[in-house]
């Protein structure tokens, strides 16, 4: 099949890239490289006329009408990225989202493409803190989502990405358009840059360095990690070997093993060895006075395990340990 990926020269995209040529297919990349980057795929030249890169903006209508009439099925994973982008481009990150998603997405519905649109696990806001204080529950696709005030800049991603949502369901309820929503919690693994504040580079580049080790708060809310390679088998099952027609849902991607941050800073600070120091840092200091986080953000992942027969392959010891093998042989 002809797969167009948008967004694929950056960390997901360019694994999913990787996926869809081993088997098979012909991708074409649609990227502005604003965060991506040509070394994220470099290597896939060698499949010849079975791999193209455009660079491009999901925002040139034109181009994606045209690149959607050729290809057979779109994954929309085009996106601004990182937490400290966002905070300092607001605007940004809102008009290229929505315009972007628009386009591509019209495009689809016009040619009834299958079209994945990725969103985020930060659509659910702070519902776990507010409903479940005993901590126990899980996020389900059918969770209350708890977002904070578009005034503080933290939450424009999260109300972006759940626009993107309200439009993909939209145009399958109205138009039956074959289009399905996903939502990453936090995925890991090569290629991930700590440039845009993503945690894992962050710590492992600080432990490696020799620099302190930063956390945010107290460090004691908690996040689950996936592997990068188990997303990319669940965005692949989805289109190419699902039990079922996943159109018009919504699935959670994730992993349900939750660990503090600080934890996470105390197992990679183990197993680089490093002698760097675990420094606590308020928010404020590097997001700005209001900024909001929530304490806990773990996935239910039942309903793509029982559409996908799918779960996550790899713990958190060895996707820390690629994570760090990564940054030595680069160093």
């Amino acid at each position: 099949m002809k797969v167009l990926i948008t967004g694929g020269a950056g960390f997901i995209g360019s694994h999913l890239t990787e996926k869809c040529l081993q088997e098979g297919h012909t991708v074409t990349v649609l990227d502005n490289l604003s965060t991506g980057t040509l070394d994220n795929i470099a290597d896939f030249f060698r499949y010849g006329e079975r791999f193209r890169f455009v660079q491009g903006s999901v925002e040139e209508a034109a181009l994606v009408r045209e690149l959607v009439s050729q290809h057979d099925c779109i994954y929309h994973l085009a996106s601004v990225v990182g937490v400290k982008r966002v905070l300092a481009e607001p605007l940004t990150t809102i008009l290229e989202g929505l315009r972007g998603t628009d386009a591509v997405l019209s495009a689809a519905a016009e040619h009834n493409k299958p079209t994945l649109v990725a969103s985020t696990s930060e659509v659910y806001g702070r519902a776990l803190d507010y409903l479940d204080p005993t901590g126990q529950k899980q996020l389900n696709e059918e969770s209350i989502l708890l977002l904070g005030s578009p005034q503080r800049h933290r939450w424009i991603y999260a109300i972006t990405k759940l626009a993107k949502e309200a439009l993909a369901v939209a145009y399958y309820k109205q138009q039956r358009s074959p289009f399905v929503v996903v939502r990453f919690f936090n995925t890991v693994g090569p290629r991930q840059s700590p440039a845009y504040g993503m945690v894992i580079p962050n710590l492992v580049q600080a432990a490696l360095s020799g620099q302190p080790i930063p956390v945010y708060g107290t460090g004691q809310q908690k996040r689950s990690f996936l592997h990068v390679q188990d997303a990319v088998e669940a965005l692949y099952r989805l289109f190419f070997d699902s039990l079922q027609d996943p159109w018009g849902e919504i699935f959670n991607i994730g992993n349900p093993h939750e660990i503090s941050i600080l934890e996470l800073a105390e197992r990679i600070k183990a197993l680089t060895h490093s002698t760097s120091p675990i420094q606590l840092i308020p928010y404020e200091e590097s997001y700005g006075p209001g900024f909001e986080d929530m304490q806990r953000r773990t996935p239910n992942i039942e309903k793509i395990s029982s559409w996908l027969d799918w779960r996550p392959t790899r713990d958190l010891d060895a996707i820390l340990q690629e994570v760090i093998q990564t940054y030595v042989k680069s160093a």
